[in-house]
């Protein structure tokens, strides 16, 4: 009697283990009745007729996924090496089971294609600089096309543009030569401005030849507190013709 009892208990723990499910927060159940989807259920306890029917886990949490190092050819014909970061979860657990076999791996593969397919149609200042515009463009095309599998992409972010030496020497001489026009250019309008400035001048002071003087003896007064030996300047002849003509005549 006793060796019956023993059969009978082990028999019933047997089906009670393949009969209760505990599910949590973040998992769903898809639940298949004789190979028939019959129904998505959880969280918490679920109970499940043994042998008749199956159950497949889904975690619904935000999944990272880190696309290894891609070779793209910009279109500029420039090879980088580009790798990025997806950020994407399971919306529908039903079609991501039975839409795709293996949902992970399908959607790291997309997120590969798409982003050498995106970038290839940019050239490599877009890829520099307009990160941002080009995350936002990858995570589109993927949501597009991980929708049919239950999937919504949240967000793409590329970590590192990987340029070779050659490319990055001939990006730093560009800057240079940027720097060196710009620097030229600031020159030039430096002294354009200072010669409408001095051209004003002239002309405020050219009607009166007394300023003339002035500027001119202010001009001595500033060359003589240099420490020099020795000074040479000319003399204007229309300042001798004023101081000439400024002096009084003798009586004959």
């Amino acid at each position: 009697m006793i060796p019956v009892v023993v059969v009978i208990l082990i028999i019933a723990l047997v089906f009670l283990y393949s009969a209760i499910r505990i599910l949590r927060e973040y998992e769903r159940g898809v639940v298949f009745t004789l190979g028939r989807y019959t129904g998505t259920k959880g969280p918490g306890l679920i109970l499940l007729v043994p042998f008749a029917q199956q159950m497949v886990r889904v975690d619904l949490r935000v999944v990272v996924d880190e696309v290894p190092p891609q070779d793209v050819i910009s279109r500029d014909n420039v090879s980088v090496k580009v790798n990025a970061v997806i950020y994407f979860r399971v919306v529908d657990a039903e079609r991501a089971i039975i839409q795709v076999s293996n949902y992970l791996m399908a959607t790291s593969q997309l997120a590969q294609t798409t982003l050498r397919w995106v970038l290839g149609k940019h050239d490599l200042d877009s890829m520099l600089s307009e990160r941002d515009r080009l995350n936002a463009d990858i995570q589109e095309v993927l949501d597009k096309q991980t929708e049919a599998w239950g999937i919504k992409v949240s967000n793409v972010e590329i970590k590192r543009i990987d340029l070779d030496e050659s490319m990055v020497r001939a990006i730093a001489r560009q800057a240079e030569a940027e720097r060196t026009r710009r620097a030229k250019i600031i020159n030039a309008e430096g002294e354009q401005q200072a010669a409408q400035k001095l051209v004003e001048a002239a002309n405020i002071l050219a009607p009166t030849p007394q300023a003339m003087q002035l500027r001119y003896l202010a001009t001595l007064f500033d060359i003589a507190g240099e420490r020099t030996s020795t000074i040479v300047f000319p003399f204007p002849i229309d300042m001798m013709k004023a101081w000439a003509a400024s002096m009084p005549k003798e009586e004959g």
